[in-house]
């Protein structure tokens, strides 16, 4: 019997979430299977993978075919890495250990990347608020410089509008006749 590693669809129209199991090359995909050996989840950033790291070995081993998503899938867990190292373990170009040392210093310096990515982000992310901040500083800077020439202006016109009121009164006062 022919097995396959895939993925199978759950979840609503638009929002996706699937399964990643073993089945028979001839079973349709959200059909029979023989087991499943995991979830994932494409809707959360990053993905979020729930994998059953020695089934999915244990099937890879056994010959299953993985599709090319759950490939990458297992890729980017280390499962394929572990089957090749198992490989070299098998034929005697290192024993046991070595490959157990390989494969943690693999999972350390990925992690260590992901660290330096989460980072990296974070920092993109604050500059990118504090260049927004900056931005609406300017745009506030100018609305209120327009609202100053504004009220400056408001204010001259008053002003002007006073000094023509005082001088039409002193005009009418000093033309007004003497009743002496």
């Amino acid at each position: 019997m022919a097995t396959r590693i895939r993925l199978q669809r759950h979840g609503r129209k638009g929002y996706a979430f699937y399964s990643i199991v073993a089945a028979d090359v001839r079973a349709p995909r959200d059909g029979k299977f023989i087991e499943k050996i995991g979830t994932f989840n494409p809707n959360t950033n990053p993905a979020t993978v729930d994998l059953n790291f020695e089934r999915a070995l244990h099937w890879i081993e056994c010959g299953a075919q993985p599709t090319d998503t759950v490939r990458h899938i297992l890729s980017a867990e280390g499962v394929m890495l572990m089957k090749h190292l198992n490989g070299g373990v098998r034929k005697g170009a290192f024993d046991e250990a070595a490959a157990k040392a390989k494969f943690e210093a693999w999972k350390d310096a990925k992690a260590k990347k992901a660290e330096a990515d989460n980072v990296k982000t974070a920092a993109e992310k604050k500059a990118a608020a504090a260049a927004r901040l900056e931005a609406e500083k300017k745009v506030k800077e100018k609305i209120a410089e327009k609202v100053a020439d504004k009220k400056a202006a408001e204010a001259a016109a008053k002003a002007e509008a006073a000094v023509e009121s005082v001088e039409e009164t002193v005009v009418e006062v000093t033309e007004a006749p003497a009743d002496a």
